[in-house]
């Protein structure tokens, strides 16, 4: 290798030696049953899957049904385990009204889908707004000119509407994501929620 590449590997290794981020281990409780090899954190048994097996699984669904139709099937399914997981988590750790659903997203950023971070949040108003950054979807997608976070829409109305169930309100909402890091002029993406 001639000097000047040498010079330009050990620039770029400065560089990245510079900018690499540093690794934490999981700030979540796991447990791994010795016998049945099922995982489990807080109240609910989990799967530790890689982020490429899960996103191409993901991809082919979209592939086959549509970008429209499988968000369609997400947000319901999504909406349901929200507020399975919600139920189950304030029943765990004795939480209730904005904790519920702030612990969730603490839990969904600890889990490797994104940093979610709550803008801001009314319970009472049924109301909320998330962003997420360093999105798992963006990462694989890139910049596709499209939304590609839709998974997680439907697990804000999901998890608001347990609280909402929870302090004894009938008010009901819905989730709908106003623009992702896969978006040209965005680097992260933002959902918000609002009363039907």
């Amino acid at each position: 290798m001639n000097p000047t590449a040498l010079q330009a590997v050990g620039a770029a290794r400065i560089i990245w030696s510079l900018t690499a981020m540093a690794k934490i281990a999981p700030q979540l409780p796991i447990e791994v049953d010795s016998e049945t090899g099922v995982w489990t954190s807080d109240a609910l048994p989990m799967l530790y899957v890689p982020r490429h097996f899960f996103v191409n699984n993901h991809m082919g669904i979209e592939e086959v049904l549509g970008a429209d139709a499988y968000a369609d099937i997400l947000y319901k399914a999504g909406y349901k385990s929200a507020w399975h997981w919600c139920e189950k988590e304030a029943q765990c750790h004795g939480l209730e009204g904005v904790a519920v659903f702030e612990h969730y997203m603490k839990r969904l950023s600890q889990r490797g889908w994104g940093l979610f971070k709550i803008q801001d949040i009314d319970i009472e108003k049924g109301t909320a707004s998330v962003k997420l950054e360093h999105s798992c979807f963006v990462y694989v997608y890139g910049k596709v000119g499209r939304k590609v976070d839709y998974m997680f829409t439907g697990w804000f109305a999901g998890a608001m509407d347990q609280i909402l169930a929870a302090c004894g309100s009938s008010v009901r909402t819905v989730a709908e994501q106003v623009y992702g890091g896969s978006e040209e002029g965005h680097d992260d993406g933002l959902f918000v929620v609002k009363p039907l």
